[in-house]
Parts: C-alpha cells; sequence; structure tokens
C-alpha cells in the first residue's frame, strides 16, 4: 500500500478529523472495475440548477417554476468536494471536470477550481480541470477561472441560427453571448475552447455544416453529440437520432476530412480533421457506436451520490461517510474502490429490449 500524499490548496478552510488536514492516506492505486477499466475521470455536478431549460434535458414541463431544485444544506461544501476529489486522485484520477446543471451558477466556483488545482497525483503531477458550462456566465468569469487554475472548458451550443437557438434553450439568451464567452475563453489561454452540439434530427441537423463552417480555422474544436437517452424527461426517440457516420458524411460533402489518432486511451470523441488543415472536428456516438469498453469516467452529484454511468439510475452516498467525524480519507478511498470495483455498467451496448423502462438520473442533475 503506497502513502498518497494530498496537497491541502491555499485557501481551503479547515476540514473535519480524517479530511485534508490529515495530508495524507493510504489507498491503492490504481482501482479497477469487472471490466478491467481504471478510474482516470472523475465528473463532479456542482448544481442541479439551471438558466436553461433545453428540450433534451430540462424541458420546461418538467423543469417549470414549482419544480423543487435542492437546497444549498444539501450540497456538498467546496471542501467536501475537494476531499473526495483528493481521494479520487489517490486512487488513479488524473482529470476532473466541474458540471451541472449550469456549474457558473454555482456561487464563487473559481475558488472550488483552484481548491481542486492544488491536487497533485501520486506521482506528483498536477490533475487536469476542465469545465463544461452554457457560455452564458463565460465572458464575465473566464479570466477568474484561469486564474484559478481551470485548464480548458467546454461551451454547449446547439445552432448559430438566433430563434433556434433561443427555442431549443428556451431562454432569452443570445447566440452572440455565448460565441463572446467562447473567444473571451480562448483569449485568456483555455484553450483549445472544445464547441459541444447536440444534434436532434429534424431540429437542428440542419445546422451542422454552418456550424462547421463558421468554427473552421477559429481554433475551436466542435464536437457533435448524437440525441442520447439520458434520463426519461427528454422525450428521446431512436427515429430522431442523426448518427455519428451520418454527421460525417454531410460535413465532407462540404469540407473533406481525414480521420485523427485518438490523443489517449478511453477518449470520447473520435476526432477528423480538415484536410486542408483548417482544424478538427469531434463524434460522440454513446448511440450508434458505443464507448463503454474503455469507459473511464465516474460521476459525483451536487449532494455527493457516486454514479458509475451516465445512464445509471441509483447512486452510491459518500456525503455520509464525508460528514462523519469519525471516518478519515482511509474509509473514504475504500468506499469508493469498493463500488468502483464491483462496476459493471456498460448501458449503451445494451441499449434496446434489455433497457427498456429502466430508471436512468437526469442529465441536468449528475452532467453530460
Amino acid at each position: 500500500m503506497s502513502k498518497v500524499i494530498f496537497h491541502q490548496p491555499q485557501g481551503a478552510g479547515s476540514i473535519s478529523q480524517g479530511g485534508l488536514a490529515d495530508q495524507s492516506s493510504d489507498t491503492a492505486a490504481p482501482v479497477l472495475d469487472t471490466r478491467r477499466r481504471p478510474l482516470r475521470d472523475l465528473r463532479i455536478s456542482v448544481t442541479d440548477r439551471c438558466n436553461f431549460r433545453c428540450t433534451y434535458c430540462m424541458p420546461r414541463e418538467v423543469f417549470g417554476a414549482s419544480y423543487k431544485f435542492m437546497p444549498h444544506s444539501s450540497l456538498l461544501s467546496f471542501e467536501e468536494i475537494t476531499r473526495i476529489a483528493g481521494v479520487a486522485v489517490g486512487l488513479g484520477v488524473q482529470k476532473i471536470r466541474l458540471t451541472g446543471g449550469e456549474p457558473l451558477l454555482r456561487k464563487n466556483i473559481e475558488a472550488l477550481v483552484a481548491m481542486l488545482a492544488g491536487l497533485r497525483t501520486p506521482e506528483g503531477r498536477p490533475v487536469e480541470i476542465t469545465l463544461t458550462t452554457n457560455g452564458t456566465l463565460l465572458e464575465k468569469k473566464a479570466l477568474a477561472l484561469k486564474q484559478a487554475g481551470l485548464s480548458r472548458v467546454s461551451v454547449s451550443l446547439d445552432a448559430l441560427e438566433e430563434p433556434l437557438f433561443e427555442r431549443m434553450s428556451d431562454s432569452q439568451v443570445s447566440v452572440e453571448t455565448v460565441l463572446r464567452g467562447i473567444d473571451e475563453a480562448a483569449r485568456v489561454g483555455l484553450a483549445p475552447v472544445k464547441v459541444n452540439m447536440v444534434v436532434r434530427k429534424g431540429m437542428n441537423d440542419g445546422q451542422i455544416v454552418p456550424m462547421a463552417s463558421h468554427f473552421r480555422r477559429s481554433g475551436h474544436i466542435l464536437r457533435f453529440i448524437e440525441f442520447m437517452d439520458v434520463g426519461t424527461t427528454n422525450g428521446w426517440n431512436m427515429s430522431e437520432v442523426l448518427t455519428g457516420a451520418q454527421i460525417l458524411e454531410r460535413i465532407s460533402e462540404v469540407f473533406p476530412l481525414e480521420p485523427v489518432a485518438a490523443g489517449y486511451s478511453g477518449e470520447v470523441a473520435k476526432r477528423w480533421r480538415y484536410t486542408d488543415q483548417a482544424g478538427e472536428i469531434g463524434l460522440i456516438t454513446s448511440v450508434s457506436q458505443p464507448f463503454c469498453g474503455d469507459c473511464t469516467r465516474g460521476r459525483l452529484s451536487p449532494e455527493g451520490k457516486f454514479f458509475l454511468c451516465l445512464f445509471a439510475g441509483q447512486g452510491h452516498d459518500l456525503r455520509a461517510l464525508v460528514r462523519d467525524p469519525a471516518a478519515g480519507d482511509a474509509q473514504i478511498a475504500a468506499a469508493l474502490s469498493g463500488i468502483w470495483s464491483r462496476r459493471d455498467d456498460h448501458y449503451s451496448e445494451q441499449r434496446g429490449q434489455e433497457t427498456a423502462g429502466r430508471e436512468k438520473i437526469e442529465m441536468s442533475y449528475i452532467g453530460g
């Protein structure tokens, strides 16, 4: 059993007995699940709230004015998040992504970024800290996030056409607001910015080529995401899925593309670049070409439940353990390791009759 040193970030508050203040914990790393997949990526949802009501994520008929979001007292504190993340890093996590809801709605989110940026792997390497946002507050927040230690940012943008964008996001936010946020993120060094477009056949698939044209030569990486059956409220239907192959065909007819080798094992997006060197795109094909086989992602919910799959129905409560004064980092590490080592999730490979009617968490609660 190796000794893992956790570095407490400057400015982090005191933590209960057994927390980061202990500075160390005995953990076994790396931990593998039943399919020999390591825990390499931790996605942390910091809030279940969002200022959009995207039809494929938080439809207003479900998430309306009367919907009860989590009270702030239920959310993990920044210190608690950092403590769990530090233990996960000791088990092999190398990259942390902050999600939501809309993570920039969490007050002082840059303080959490600074705390997480202080974590180091057992080998002493810094952990990559990234964030996914709808971009509405990014122009205002980008510099503070970069200064706090954020590595990169991904921005959701499903259309350039203003009326279509407003209809899909069910908001009064303009496309220009999001584009300014993207440009500011790149300016301060949160680059390359990844722009995520969820493609829904019959709704915004006419925007595929205009989006590709707009972001060519921008230095940003546009990624096309197949419409997925996350949760139970988005009205998912297989007939509305435009596959990655079909998306690729549409773009290639206008801008020829060639494949690019994956940057690392478990990379979500299949990479393609323009043959005229105008940049690259990505395709995320969870529906048509599942990538469960090398999925290395665990997910932490806003109130401290650990989920093993984007399509899971049940999570494992870590908050009670973290708030137990008698529990040290070793106990948290043992719990995380035990949960992950029993993991067998591979929903996208099973999708169909085998998963029909299965309860699934909502994307707005656990992040994409």
